[in-house]
């Protein structure tokens, strides 16, 4: 009889993880967010996190960039539309390691409901056990998307004919996991 291999189960650890964005404002400054409400899981049948099942949902309502007005207009129809479309998230298609510590993370981000493929830098930090006994591993992932793929089309044209808002969004996220039992 032949067994199959247990998946070993990981859950983000809200209090050492972070998932900013940045994006340019007028072209000449950048303006960064983050969201402060979301949730992850990682299914790896391997201890290097070859192939790992990687998912991520975000509340969309939780956006925060430090300024009240910018925020809620991101809450906004024109842009998150958080009333409509609470949760954004994330699936992996694929994680595989390219080479040392990088991996290249491959998925399927929803936003506005619009499902796009993504494909995002990681750099795995390694694994240690924590005083407490509980077993951590850290990642830092970037990438960039063009937010008008999803749906986020808002901007304005400066008096000088250049956009408000910038297209492309920048992606990074820190990320400590934690083993669970």
């Amino acid at each position: 009889m032949q067994t199959q291999a247990i998946a070993s189960q990981w859950a983000i650890d809200l209090a050492h993880s972070e998932i900013n964005f940045k994006v340019k404002h007028l072209m000449i400054s950048t303006v960064t967010g983050k969201f402060t409400d979301f949730t992850a899981t990682v299914e790896s049948e391997n201890d290097d996190f070859q192939d790992a099942f990687i998912s991520f949902e975000a509340q969309t309502a939780s956006v925060t960039t430090g300024n009240e007005h910018r925020d809620e207009h991101l809450r906004s129809a024109d842009f998150f539309d958080a009333e409509q479309h609470p949760v954004m998230g994330f699936a992996s298609t694929s994680f595989r390691q390219i080479k040392g510590n990088a991996y290249e993370l491959n998925g399927n981000l929803t936003i506005r409901g619009v499902t796009q493929p993504v494909q995002l830098a990681v750099e795995y930090n390694g694994t240690h056990k924590d005083p407490w006994g509980s077993i951590k591993a850290g990642f830092e992932l970037s990438g960039k998307i063009n937010r008008t793929d999803f749906g986020l089309k808002w901007n304005a044209i400066t008096e000088a004919g250049g956009l408000t808002v910038s297209e492309e969004v920048k992606i990074e996220a820190f990320i400590e996991l934690t083993k669970q039992a």
